[in-house]
């Protein structure tokens, strides 16, 4: 992603000064694809799937390297089948990483009589059949009218079992990408005047990850609008002494950072400090609570009792914590597993999620969000805390 010359010349200077952060990026090799698909294998064996579909997304390109084909057939033996339009037979052979058969369809008929007959070739007509959680339930319609000896079972023990525990390459993307949006954000925020709307901020930010090379978005929220966990619609312009929120992130090769920065336009008052201080104490509980073998929701817990002790809540009750304090992040920003109450999950090495125990405090609302990742050895941030209100970057 070039920026001409006259472009940079338009831009800000903190955004034209920034180089691309493009080098050394490594892709997530076939190899590491096909052994995923192999680890799919061995989790339907062991739930008794005789074969997983899926449709275009996040996990098709997670087994495959491809986003945008119709539906993917992962069986428990044999090969992977591609069911798609006769229009896309020549789209596997060119998109695809890790190969496949393709099992054609006219349009006029639909994906169904295809996927009965690649399920009866592979000789699942009457297996449980797992469907990925993002299938449309027209499909699954379709489906169980062409399969009735079929049972159709939820998909995500696979899918989220493979997904959920990132390999170093991914946790390599991903520290790229959170690389990349803290220099976006510092960017960014040197570009700050009196006046500037949200859109103006979150405009520049954008032309700062084009300049990085990447693709990246943000949510900006400024003064009243920052109690708001995802912003409000209302018109704003920037004045002195707003609090202002920046939330969202960048992809690398698929891969997602989700940061949250929590800073004032000129001189914080005391009931700022106060709050964000109050907000650090409590991003720095979750993470000394994300331990090897730890629940979930321990990590939600330990942040929201430092908020509680503070005299908010209680619970999920405003004013405080209304909210999760993390969610997983991988090809989606939004994935398994959630740091909420209820969730026992255990926390293992190679999971990724976020630590953003938001404060909603009447006038105005603090966040600050840096995403972890486990190791044998315990928690690591891919991004350094923000130090102070005044210093949004470690």
């Amino acid at each position: 992603m070039g920026v001409s010359a006259l472009a940079r010349a338009q831009q800000p200077a903190a955004i034209s000064a920034l180089k691309p952060m493009t080098a050394g990026v490594q892709a997530i090799t076939v190899d590491e694809r096909r052994s995923r698909i192999e680890k799919a294998r061995r989790l339907m064996s062991a739930q008794k799937i005789g074969a997983v579909y899926m449709e275009r997304g996040s996990s098709m390109f997670y087994f495959t390297g491809a986003r945008d084909l119709s539906g993917l057939l992962i069986p428990a033996k044999g090969e992977i089948a591609w069911i798609v339009p006769a229009a896309e037979e020549q789209h596997v052979h060119d998109s695809s990483r890790v190969g496949g058969t393709a099992i054609t369809y006219a349009e006029s008929e639909g994906p169904f009589v295809a996927l009965k007959r690649a399920f009866q070739d592979g000789g699942m007509g009457a297996a449980n059949i797992g469907l990925e959680e993002q299938v449309h339930f027209s499909v699954f319609e379709g489906l169980r009218k062409e399969l009735p000896a079929a049972e159709f079972v939820d998909a995500t023990p696979v899918t989220a079992g493979c997904r959920t525990i990132k390999s170093k390459a991914e946790i390599a993307l991903m520290q790229r990408a959170a690389d990349v949006t803290i220099k976006a954000y510092r960017a960014g925020l040197a570009t700050l005047r009196e006046g500037m709307t949200p859109r103006e901020l979150s405009e520049n930010i954008g032309a700062a990850y084009k300049a990085l090379g990447f693709h990246g978005e943000v949510s900006v929220s400024f003064g009243k609008n920052t109690a708001f966990p995802h912003g409000s619609t209302v018109a704003q312009t920037l004045h002195k002494g707003d609090m202002i929120l920046l939330d969202d992130g960048c992809s690398v090769d698929g891969y997602q950072s989700d940061i949250t920065r929590a800073v004032v336009f000129g001189t914080p008052s005391a009931r700022q400090k106060q709050i964000w201080n109050l907000e650090r104490q409590a991003q720095d509980a979750a993470f000394a609570a994300a331990r090897v073998g730890a629940t979930c929701e321990s990590v939600d817990f330990a942040a929201r009792k430092v908020i509680v002790d503070a005299g908010f809540g209680p619970g999920y009750k405003l004013p405080g914590l209304p909210h999760r304090t993390g969610h997983g992040i991988g090809l989606d920003i939004h994935e398994w597993t959630y740091m909420v109450k209820g969730n026992k999950t255990l926390l293992e090495p190679g999971m990724c999620f976020s630590d953003e125990p938001m404060i909603v405090e009447g006038e105005f609302g603090v966040r600050l969000e840096d995403c972890i990742y486990m190791t044998e050895d315990g928690a690591r941030f891919f991004s350094k805390q923000s130090p102070a209100i005044d210093q949004p970057f470690g």
